[in-house]
């Protein structure tokens, strides 16, 4: 068999993989880059892109029901879902044009579509339509393949046309009744989108709380904000099967209570979590082992089982976020030529939820700082409390900060109300500097700016919430 030599070969396009092409390639390495379906990876095609695009034109929608307490009256405005919808695309497919194009015209990246799968440690094969088998050969091989929807294993599932968080951006109508299967991030992003679009909205949770990453009181303030808009929640409830409906309805069956409970929509959203792509890869012929949640299991080095394989973003079972996976890259590309070596360890994880008000989140929570048993205190302040916010008419939410009691320095935050995300950062600058609180409590920062709460945030510190 013919098989092509490169300096390196990276399965997949997204926020590592891409990425360290160009790197790899900006020092005259001769690089392959594999992609099965579309450059740019989840977060362009499937995630990220697509969805805050669509966020953005929910909110117009919310606020222009709210024109009349701005003082700004206007007559009703309808929901044009074929609008949003083709904006979505066109902004999705511009950030992927540029991706393509920045690889494909580079002299030492060979751009390859198709399934790749293992020869072996060292033999790639890339299978397309067009130009059959390929092999290719490196010592050095990168997986970035991410993650996809999970098909939860519901009795009833095979016979309902349910949507995921992909399929559901593509609709041609607003669903009338949507019911949402899960609590988590992907599931209140989508429940308050469509929910402003004119979804009658409901969530089925089988926790006693929505978001089991946060503490309490933050997952219970985001359920007040998202009741306020008229989401309905069913908590403590077991899905036991869906099923369609003569009328093309579908239901969702749960025990809640003890109780069967039937609830009928016209759309069902399944939002319980995601699986790595893996399944096409045959890791066993390179002798790559993987962990027992099926991710592909790495060292502090980002380093496979297999000497010479690496795997970055999702796929690895890291936190599934693109700045991580961009971290990953980074990690990377500097062991690759460096000789002091980078590591995921102590690795600062911020996120943010795109619901809005948003929820920024950096370092840890306060269960888990109960969990470690650290000596912990709590600084907590209302959104109705920042000038800014009161000015916006965006007063929903906290904020809340974890300091560590014996050296001020901030432990983590979460960070519930306009501009989350944003103010979040300022925090994980301060947690990534070792900061004490106090240099935020002191300093001096722009009036009115939502950042500016910083210091009212730290000059008050309350008691332990027991809400974890």
């Amino acid at each position: 068999m013919k098989v092509q030599f490169f300096d390196a070969i990276i399965i997949g396009t997204g926020q590592a993989g891409s990425p360290l092409a160009s790197f790899l390639a900006a020092r005259n390495r001769k690089v392959a880059i594999i992609e099965k379906a579309f450059i740019g990876g989840t977060c362009v095609n499937y995630g990220c892109t697509p969805t805050k695009t669509m966020i953005a034109s929910a909110r117009v929608a919310y606020l222009n029901k709210r024109g009349a307490y701005f003082g700004v009256n206007h007559p009703d405005s309808a929901i044009d879902l074929s609008a949003i919808v083709k904006r979505k695309n066109q902004v999705v497919l511009d950030s992927r044009k540029s991706s393509e194009k920045r690889l494909s015209t580079d002299p030492f990246i060979t751009l390859f579509y198709g399934t790749a799968s293992f020869e072996s440690s060292e033999v790639v094969c890339v299978v397309n339509d067009k130009n059959g088998i390929q092999f290719l050969t490196s010592k050095t091989i990168v997986i970035n393949t991410g993650a996809k929807n999970q098909i939860p294993d519901l009795p009833g599932i095979e016979n309902v046309p349910y949507l995921d968080s992909t399929s559901i951006m593509d609709l041609d109508v607003i669903p009338k009744q949507l019911i949402i299967l899960g609590g988590s991030y992907i599931a209140l992003e989508f429940g308050q989108l469509f929910n402003r679009l004119g979804s009658n909205v409901t969530i089925i949770e089988r926790h006693d709380h929505i978001l089991q990453r946060e503490d309490k009181d933050v997952a219970q303030e985001m359920k007040n904000i998202l009741e306020k808009e008229g989401i309905s929640f069913k908590l403590n409830s077991q899905i036991k099967s869906v099923g369609s409906n003569a009328d093309k309805s579908v239901s969702a069956l749960f025990i809640k209570d003890g109780k069967d409970v039937v609830l009928t929509g016209t759309h069902l959203m399944t939002a319980l979590g995601r699986a790595p792509e893996l399944k096409e890869l045959k890791l066993e012929n390179a002798g790559i082992t993987k962990t027992e949640k099926g991710y592909i299991q790495v060292d502090e080095f980002l380093e496979t089982s297999a000497k010479g394989i690496f795997a970055l973003g999702d796929v690895n079972g890291g936190p599934a976020f693109t700045h991580i996976a961009y971290d990953d890259f980074r990690i990377l590309s500097n062991n690759l030529f460096e000789p002091v070596k980078k590591s995921t360890k102590n690795r600062v994880v911020p996120y943010c939820v795109f619901t809005d008000p948003e929820l920024g989140r950096t370092g840890i929570t306060e269960k888990e700082a109960i969990e470690k048993k650290l000596n912990y205190k709590i600084a907590r302040l209302p959104m109705s409390s920042v000038a800014r916010a009161i000015e916006s008419g965006e007063t929903a939410g906290f904020m809340k900060a974890i300091v560590d009691a014996d050296t001020d320095e901030i432990l983590g935050a979460s960070v519930l109300g306009v501009y989350g995300g944003e103010i979040s950062s300022v925090l994980n600058l301060a947690i990534l500097g070792k900061l004490k609180y106090t240099l935020l409590r002191d300093g001096v920062f722009a009036h009115p700016t939502f950042s500016e709460s910083l210091n009212n945030l730290f000059a008050t510190f309350q008691e332990k919430t027991n809400q974890v």
